[in-house]
């Protein structure tokens, strides 16, 4: 699933206002969570961390409305943990939105 410019970027320019600046921030902040989160789920191997993850990688999906990374977030919780597949779909989202 491909990033698609959209509800996060309006909600990122809704927050920065006309600061620039603030945008990049933003966009910079999630990012780094979203890289977190992905590292986490590579990690995972048991049930719980796996989860936990993807939960976060949810939450952090819905502050931004990332409509395509939540339906990401839920297919990873319905996933097994460490399922390539699921890990690479969103590793691809990210790498999609950093080059835009």
């Amino acid at each position: 699933m491909a990033y698609e410019s959209g509800a996060l970027d309006a909600t990122l320019a809704a927050a920065a206002g006309e600061d620039s600046a603030l945008f990049a921030e933003l966009r910079q902040a999630f990012i780094d969570s979203l890289g977190r989160q992905v590292d986490l789920l590579r990690r995972s191997r048991c049930d719980g961390n796996w989860q936990m993850a993807a939960m976060r990688l949810k939450g952090l999906a819905a502050s931004f409305h990332a409509e395509p990374l939540i339906v990401l977030a839920d297919e990873a919780l319905e996933a097994a943990p460490g399922e390539p597949t699921v890990v690479r779909r969103i590793q691809s989202f990210l790498d999609d939105f950093a080059a835009a």
